[in-house]
């Protein structure tokens, strides 16, 4: 690995667990096995480190997720991989660390909802169009608007809410969340897919 890329992916992890206002230049110096010297070779401050590697790790979760609705049956299937991807993820990331970023570095925050609005959202309306077609997904809905509601919905995990609390992990909140809106969208053909596929997958990512 080079190390640059070794630099972004150490500042993504370190950032998703501990959020974003406490890890300084030293911390990811430290973890990425090397001199703060050399982190600035690369890097003018930490914003700069925020941004790049916010940029690496967006682009590295949108290609799981687009590799999962690539290899599956259909669109049910892809959703639950997906569902079964972040169930993964989410129990490695720290719940403030959106609201951190939103907080404390704005341009990084912008920059991450147009990539959102760039690939995720086209990738989610894509699916729902898909599962019309296949039958497993009501055909009486628009597919442009559950698309942005879904990612939207996906994000409220990471906001200061009632939602996520010592009763409540983000892992149990995020699953809700997608399970009420696939029953929400889903025909019973598609609903009968979802419990075998969630069987299936979701008992692996729990594993």
């Amino acid at each position: 690995m080079e190390q640059l890329e070794k630099i972004l992916v150490v500042s993504g992890e370190l950032f998703s667990q501990y959020g974003f206002k406490t890890i300084t230049m030293d911390d990811i110096a430290r973890r990425a096995g090397i001199s703060k010297k050399t982190l600035y070779l690369h890097f003018a401050n930490k914003e700069e480190v925020v941004n790049e590697s916010m940029i690496w790790y967006k682009n590295n979760t949108t290609a799981s997720c687009a590799q999962a609705l690539e290899n599956a049956d259909n669109a049910v299937d892809a959703m639950v991989k997906i569902l079964a991807f972040f169930d993964t993820m989410n129990k490695r990331i720290n719940p403030m660390a959106l609201f951190e970023m939103q907080r404390y570095y704005p341009v990084a925050y912008k920059t991450f909802r147009d990539l959102l609005q760039d690939r995720d959202v086209s990738m989610m309306r894509e699916n729902i169009l898909q599962g019309i077609k296949e039958g497993l997904y009501r055909e009486n809905i628009n597919a442009d608007i559950l698309a942005r509601l879904r990612i939207e919905t996906s994000l409220l995990i990471f906001q200061p809410n009632l939602m996520v609390n010592d009763r409540n992990s983000l892992m149990e909140v995020a699953m809700e969340l997608g399970e009420h809106f696939m029953y929400g969208i889903m025909t019973p053909k598609g609903e009968q897919l979802y419990i075998n596929y969630k069987e299936k997958y979701l008992k692996q990512a729990k594993a």
